[in-house]
This record gives C-alpha cells, structure tokens and sequence, in this order.
C-alpha cells in the first residue's frame, strides 16, 4: 500500500458570509483529514488542493436542522486511507487523476 500523505484541516467556529446559506450566522467549525499517497503525483496534488483551500474551494457551509456547519467542499478528498472507493478510501486508482480534472 506505501506510505501516505496526510491533510488535516482545523475550521474554526466563525461567521457565515454572503453566499452562504444564511449570511452573518455563526457555524460549527470541525476538524477534518485527507489522504494522498507519498509519491510524485500524490503531491503535485496536494499542491493543487492547498491552492484550493487558499481560494476557499475545500469546504462550505451546509444548514442541518437550523444549525450551519462546516463540511467538504465539491473537491473530492480520500478520508480514509483504506476501504476503497466505496469507503472513501484507497485502493482507487482512478482518484488522482480524478481530483486532477476537477482542480
């Protein structure tokens, strides 16, 4: 399997801004982690993903029951570094190139 890259990702609690689902409200912030595999193109990604995160493209806030919080964006990420795709994970050998497209 090799080694991996590990993303974490510290939110804050904060305010909401114009865009979001309701502007000027506070939300949830949490903490959030994603994997890369340690090698070339694992981290020619990465550096697409930390300019994404840069723009604010990673994460949004969504409305659940009232309350608004932090959750992943529409940029796909690898939360577990096993279980296959079903689970979000690795093996995926497409994923890469995948997350490439989209970035």
């Amino acid at each position: 399997r090799g080694t991996a890259l590990q993303l974490l990702f510290k939110m804050s609690r904060s305010c909401s801004k114009v865009g979001d689902p309701r502007p000027g409200q506070p939300y949830k912030g949490g903490n959030f982690c994603a994997f890369l595999p340690d090698n070339q193109e694992g981290l020619k990604t990465a550096k697409l993903l930390k300019k994404a995160f840069e723009h604010g493209l990673t994460f949004q806030i969504k409305s659940y029951n009232g309350e608004e919080t932090v959750t992943w964006g529409f940029i796909p990420h690898k939360t577990s570094w096993d279980g296959g795709k079903a689970r979000n994970g690795y093996p995926d050998a497409l994923y890469l190139h995948e997350v490439s497209t989209v970035l």
